[in-house]
């Protein structure tokens, strides 16, 4: 599918000079860029997702972690320990 984006000359410019310095086309810069942004958005997304239904969960059963019961699980963890997840409670 062809696609045709209006870019100012400023910007133009400076794609064409990072196509030049990293040996690609300009071209091909536009294309990872918008690759990028479209794969860091669609996490960004299916984060917030997870947030919401997160969320809807805990106001249907109540079940929960505390701050001190999820910061020492997480201690453990960095500290390289393998433990499970705490069971949560209402």
């Amino acid at each position: 599918m062809a696609t045709s984006v209006k870019l100012d000359d400023d910007l133009k410019n400076r794609i064409q000079h990072l196509a030049d310095v990293r040996h690609r086309s300009a071209h091909w810069i536009m294309r990872e860029a918008i690759r990028d942004y479209v794969e860091r958005e669609e996490k960004r997304e299916a984060f917030k997702q997870d947030a919401l239904r997160a969320w809807e969960a805990y106001q249907e059963n109540g079940l929960h972690l505390t701050l001190e019961e999820a910061d020492a699980w997480l201690a453990k963890l960095e500290a390289g320990e393998d433990v499970e997840l705490p069971k949560c409670h209402a």
